[in-house]
């Protein structure tokens, strides 16, 4: 299956969601691309917001967690019981309110991480962000990472032509064959179109969701 990976398919893909209207995570992949290819140095709001959106997305749509997301952004700085009306989870929410009432000082803490294993075990202690929440909120604060969500997992195992670890894809706990896989088809597509793999990672995500790539 490895010969299907090629810079026409995924430059196809990425032509496709675009004319779909389907080309944004938090952001839109253009604003992807410039935040992984120049970072930025997040102020202590868009820190907040960024994780804020990471929060929501998990078992969410796009389109549902952005909806929400503006909504209770809209509002900050709320408590508890406000936004519980907006969206009735107590765990994300009690959450959201923590990491906004303290994103100074997560902000910097994540700021003070000299490397990315550093940034990312810290993300991972912010409130309600697990393993896989932590890279897609690195990735969107413009760290060249990749989320290793389910999907991406059913198609590194393609890539790999590993049918048979289909059974150990989790997105609690990441396989170290799995994981092989899948840096391996993120590595040979960067080195076929030049593009940062956290970008590369955002583009295979929605062509998956969306049945442009079927596994």
């Amino acid at each position: 299956m490895k010969k299907m990976f090629t810079k026409d398919w995924f430059f196809s893909l990425e032509s496709r969601l675009r004319e779909m209207g389907l080309d944004s995570d938090d952001k839109s992949f253009d604003e992807i691309k410039n935040i992984l290819s120049n970072p930025p140095h997040f102020d202590s709001d868009e820190f907040a917001s960024a994780a804020i959106y990471v929060i929501l997305a998990g078992g969410f749509s796009q389109k549902t967690a952005k909806k929400i997301h503006k909504i209770i952004m809209s509002k900050m700085p709320a408590n508890t019981g406000d936004l519980l009306q907006i969206f009735n989870n107590k765990n994300k929410i009690n959450a959201i309110v923590k990491i906004w009432n303290n994103r100074e000082s997560y902000r910097n803490g994540f700021y003070k991480c000299a490397t990315l294993d550093e940034k990312l075990n810290y993300l991972q202690k912010l409130p309600h962000i697990g393993k896989i929440t932590a890279n897609h909120l690195a990735r969107n604060l413009g760290e060249n990472v990749v989320k290793y969500d389910i999907w991406i997992q059913r198609l590194g195992v393609l890539y790999g032509g590993k049918l048979e670890l289909s059974q150990k894809i989790d997105n609690g706990k990441l396989d170290k064959d799995i994981k092989k896989y899948c840096d391996d088809m993120f590595e040979h597509l960067h080195v076929e179109t030049g593009l940062p793999v956290g970008y590369i990672d955002v583009v295979l995500w929605k062509a998956l969701q969306n049945h442009l790539i079927e596994v």
